[in-house]
């Protein structure tokens, strides 16, 4: 069993990442670490965890965990993933894995130079409704790919969530507006040429709350928008001459909707639904991590992935401040 040690007790672990890695049929939560041994303690009881530490480092020395996963703020993200390779632990980062894609470069020389394993948490790619969405895309089903149009939204005025707080790494586009470029440079395998970009901040917060992006991949367009104020929505649709696929839940299936994409012919007159019930999108990423680790042959978001896509979102960025096309 792949020993799993968790670099804090942030929500997203308590959540999702814990439950998740005590159900996976080859991995085990070992470990958890605090700056507060008392809230460690805590989760680690909760979930029948043997060991709890006071501090990150504690955790790292340890040689009860085979590998970590950082849910850190994201400000704290590539400092951690560096530690964590150094002291030869394989390394699961929640995403964004940086804020800048230079930053990404400091990751790869500690995976390179410690022979580790080194992920960006992007959950998405584990999911088969995006295997089966290229598996269509690229397979002709829907002809000519002309068009991906996306869309995340959720709405979140707290000025103490670390997604309002510009210090620790918040912002839309770090948070969701990842998504719509991850999954559609993950089905069709293309990069963005240049950028359009809308951004809006937050009097008060400083952090982006809305995007408006229009990508350039050359043999298709994806446009979409991302906001932190505006009601719940996820949408995802590639549409070609022939046909459409529609992604119902795209980022968070069973949460916004159930797990279903459709496929539309030409003439809107037929669809297919592909369903996907059940399927647990954390803990085959955890599961897919440990094989990886293991020395399998497994797909995973490799780290030159994080730096495409991250380049992606400082263009949108630098898009927002002037208008016409920026290069990505």
């Amino acid at each position: 069993m792949f020993r799993w040690g968790i670099l804090s007790t942030a929500k997203i672990a308590r959540d999702h990442l814990l439950p998740q890695i005590q159900e996976a049929e080859n991995g085990v939560a070992t470990a958890i670490a605090s700056r507060d041994v008392t809230r460690a303690r805590a989760l680690a009881d909760r979930f029948g965890v043997p060991h709890a530490f006071g501090s990150y480092e504690e955790l790292l020395a340890s040689d009860a965990i085979d590998g970590v996963y950082i849910p850190l703020p994201t400000s704290q993200h590539v400092e951690w993933a560096v530690k964590a390779a150094d002291a030869g632990k394989h390394v699961l980062v929640e995403k964004p894995l940086a804020l800048a894609a230079g930053d990404i470069a400091r990751v790869i020389e500690a995976r390179d130079r410690n022979g580790v394993l080194v992920v960006e948490a992007f959950m998405v790619t584990y999911h088969p409704q995006w295997k089966k969405v290229r598996e269509l895309v690229r397979g002709g089903a829907i002809g000519r790919l002309r068009h991906v149009q996306g869309a995340f939204a959720y709405f979140n005025v707290d000025p103490d969530n670390m997604r309002n707080r510009p210090e620790l790494g918040g912002g839309g586009l770090p948070d969701i507006g990842v998504y719509p470029t991850v999954t559609t440079r993950f089905v069709t395998g293309q990069e963005p040429r240049r950028v359009q970009a809308v951004v809006e901040r937050d009097s008060n917060f400083g952090t982006d709350i809305y995007a408006s992006i229009k990508a350039d991949f050359g043999e298709f367009e994806l446009s979409f928008y991302c906001s932190t104020q505006m009601a719940l929505r996820q949408s995802m649709v590639f549409h070609g001459d022939k046909g459409f696929v529609e992604v119902h839940a795209p980022f968070n299936a069973g949460d916004y909707d159930h797990h279903r994409i459709e496929l539309h012919n030409a003439d809107h007159t037929e669809a297919s639904v592909f369903r996907f019930p059940a399927t647990r999108q954390y803990r085959l990423q955890v599961e897919a991590f440990a094989r990886a680790a293991r020395g399998e042959d497994v797909e995973v978001f490799r780290l030159e992935d994080s730096v495409n896509n991250q380049k992606l979102i400082d263009a949108i960025y630098r898009a927002g401040g002037h208008d016409g096309w920026e290069p990505v």
